[in-house]
């Protein structure tokens, strides 16, 4: 059973929290990793040790040999790839272990288990190199690293599939249909042959032949937080803002991509902002968070959003449930993996780190 936060840390002010939260980090100095996504709140931010994208921070929790415990401000998948990364003698903590992934819920082991076999019967699972994104759980994370496959995230999902073609003729790819799919229109690879695939039809909603055919097979998953933007938004503002400069997540849909000026991972749309011209008009599609961060951050510069899209889950990380982990490091809210998982999946995301 998972322990509640304590009432007082409720009644603890956002000023106090922040001092107390700085003197643990103080107190517990190397010991001490901090790691914040650029989705959480501002002040969470500016209190981590580092700030990144999914890869960014994938990196950053492998590169710390000497801290005992690394505090994940994102949510639980990412938690559960630090963990995975980690050394043995450390622990990874999450501030509030009810922060999930809609997306990474959208396929579990034994749908994307039962998928495969029936791939498998058509074409052969060896001419097929299983790709999970990031955003999954870390039983799928281990089913790539025990059937040759590997992790992407939105940084590098164009080289991953580069790399698994160099494998095999077909690639099968979850759980977010629309990074998949915006993927395989930057690799040039014809719409005929990417067909999705629906965990609740026979055959994934697929022909034998479909599946034969196919170079690439998407499952059918989304993120709800980049699904929001619609096509319809980037028409007003092309219409209101003919000069603004838009982009876009990829896991947003084809449609909008399409019609962006750029997509990339939040740590692209972070340098691009960086590196774009002082006076630019610059609107985005992202969780909201990062896109009032940027502004902030580059007031010479008109950022807005192309729609106010919130993630609930990364927002569950606060102030007082951090100062809670914090006072009781390495005793709360930790995340742990199977060690057979564990061993698995970090084929896997070793796979990913190494692919640029």
């Amino acid at each position: 059973m998972r322990p509640l936060m304590p009432d007082r840390y409720r009644q603890v002010s956002d000023h106090e929290s922040i001092e107390r939260i700085k003197a643990r980090k103080l107190e517990l100095g190397r010991r001490l990793v901090l790691l914040g996504h650029h989705y959480q709140r501002q002040e969470i931010v500016e209190l981590s040790d580092f700030r990144g994208d999914s890869l960014g921070l994938s990196r950053d929790a492998a590169k710390q040999k000497d801290a005992e415990f690394i505090v994940f401000c994102g949510v639980h998948f990412m938690a559960e790839s630090a963990e995975i990364l980690s050394q043995p003698q450390q622990i990874v903590q999450l501030p509030d272990l009810t922060a999930g992934c809609p997306m990474a819920d959208m396929a579990d082991i034994f749908q994307v288990e039962s998928a495969w076999r029936e791939i498998d019967k058509v074409c052969g699972g060896e001419n097929v190199t299983p790709i999970t994104y990031v955003n999954s759980s870390a039983e799928l994370k281990a089913f790539c690293g025990r059937n040759d496959g590997v992790v992407c995230t939105s940084s590098n999902a164009g080289s991953v599939f580069d790399w698994g073609f160099e494998k095999t003729d077909k690639l099968f790819f979850f759980p977010d249909e629309h990074l998949g799919r915006n993927t395989a229109n930057k690799k040039g690879i014809q719409k005929d042959k990417v067909i999705v695939w629906n965990p609740e039809e026979e055959m994934g909603g697929n022909t034998r032949k479909q599946i034969r055919d196919a170079d690439v097979i998407l499952w059918k998953g989304y993120c709800h937080v980049h699904t929001f933007f619609k096509l319809v938004h980037v028409l007003e503002i092309r219409e209101k803002y003919p000069e603004a400069i838009i982009i876009v997540h990829p896991e947003c849909v084809e449609e909008v991509v399409d019609m962006a000026d750029a997509d990339g991972s939040t740590g692209f749309i972070v340098q691009f902002v960086q590196e774009a011209k002082s006076g630019s008009t610059i609107v985005i599609g992202t969780e909201i968070n990062l896109v009032n961060r940027l502004a902030r951050e580059h007031p010479d510069k008109k950022i807005f959003e192309l729609a106010r899209s919130l993630c609930p889950n990364m927002y569950k990380i606060n102030l007082r449930n951090l100062l809670w982990t914090l006072d009781n490091i390495g005793e709360i809210n930790i995340v742990t993996v199977p060690k057979q998982i564990k061993v698995e999946a970090k084929v896997a995301l070793e796979r990913m780190l190494e692919i640029i």
